[in-house]
């Protein structure tokens, strides 16, 4: 079994790689020409140099693969002209996906996020972790990112109605071993080891090992139902951010910040950061998108995919812990 991953060189694909080598799975990965491939050096897979907006190369470069998981995404809270983010997003998936239908893979796993799952809702005064039977629209997509995924999810979607073998899943707040850039979430806890996180917003996320989330990958690949979504999360994964520096704390014995920054300080600050970049070119480090997300408490139920795929549930402690070592081990935290 041989299988086409998109977006290899980053976290959750260069895990995904992994994940399928270890179960004895050939893999080709699709790398742009000038990639840091850091996250899979060494690594017994084939190469395919091209791009996701490589409409007229992927049939090929694709074909003899049984599988695609369409994994790559770019991920930005701020740029200057967001053009680019759309078309690899909307265009590079609607090519994958077409080029891996040609080439006549029987699964297509197509990597979301729960930024496309509707937002908790609170009921009786508590906050309900949202699942995917929520309907969401586009209006609800807050900023140019959760946008350009959004359309690129329903152009999945579209594909399945139209009895492409496509599945989609959308991973929460994966962590774990090689985020090498790091990630957002990466970076929270690189921040807060290294003592940079002097205060926080009353916000939350569903953490989940990054591990859990590509065997979930795999899973859709092997049992996931054509045309549904799965949130790939952990059950027990919902905390604060109050509650997730508490953990921290209590594994590396470095104190938690005390301070909440209130949400309109931080949204003002953000405008101000986002002016300045305007002028100087520079990514803001609080971008206006990012506070935004803040706002909401990031709450999901993950029960679909351990019901129907067997979606595995790694304690979220283990996860901090096998993040923070290997944050350890490869030097980015300041000694």
């Amino acid at each position: 079994m041989k299988c086409f991953v998109t977006g290899a060189t980053g976290f959750i694909g260069s895990n995904l790689c992994r994940e399928l080598l270890k179960r004895g799975y050939k893999v080709k990965a699709l790398v742009r020409e000038n990639a840091v491939k850091k996250a899979i050096e060494g690594l017994d897979i084939e190469y395919a140099y091209g791009d996701v907006l490589d409409k007229d190369r992927l049939e090929n470069l694709i074909r003899g693969c049984d599988w695609c998981f369409h994994v790559a995404a770019s991920y930005q809270l701020w740029m200057k002209d967001y053009s680019s983010m759309y078309a690899t997003n909307i265009d590079g998936t609607k090519n994958i996906i077409n080029a891996a239908i040609k080439s006549g893979c029987s699964r297509i796993v197509y990597t979301s996020t729960v930024g496309c799952i509707a937002l908790p809702k609170i009921v009786n005064g508590k906050l309900i972790p949202s699942d995917e039977s929520i309907p969401v629209t586009e209006k609800q997509m807050s900023n140019h990112y959760k946008i350009s995924k959004f359309r690129a999810e329903q152009v999945a979607l579209e594909f399945a109605k139209n009895g492409a073998p496509v599945v989609i899943v959308n991973p929460s707040a994966p962590i774990g071993p090689y985020d090498i850039k790091p990630t957002p979430t990466g970076k929270v806890i690189v921040d807060f080891l290294n003592r940079e996180m002097p205060a926080y917003l009353d916000t939350g996320l569903n953490w989940v090992h990054v591990r859990d989330v590509v065997v979930g990958h795999i899973l859709a690949a092997e049992k996931g139902k054509i045309g549904e979504r799965y949130i790939l999360g952990n059950a027990d994964g919902n905390l604060t951010m109050e509650e997730t520096f508490k953990l921290l704390e209590q594994i590396s014995s470095i104190p938690a910040p005390k301070v909440k920054i209130p949400y309109f300080v931080a949204l003002l600050a953000a405008y101000i950061d986002e002016s300045i970049s305007k002028i100087t070119g520079k990514p803001p480090k609080a971008p206006i998108a990012g506070v935004r997300m803040a706002k909401y408490k990031m709450f999901f139920n993950p029960q679909k995919a351990i019901n129907e795929l067997g979606l595995p549930q790694t304690a979220v402690k283990e996860a901090f812990i096998d993040a923070i070592d290997w944050f350890k081990k490869n030097g980015y935290v300041k000694t």
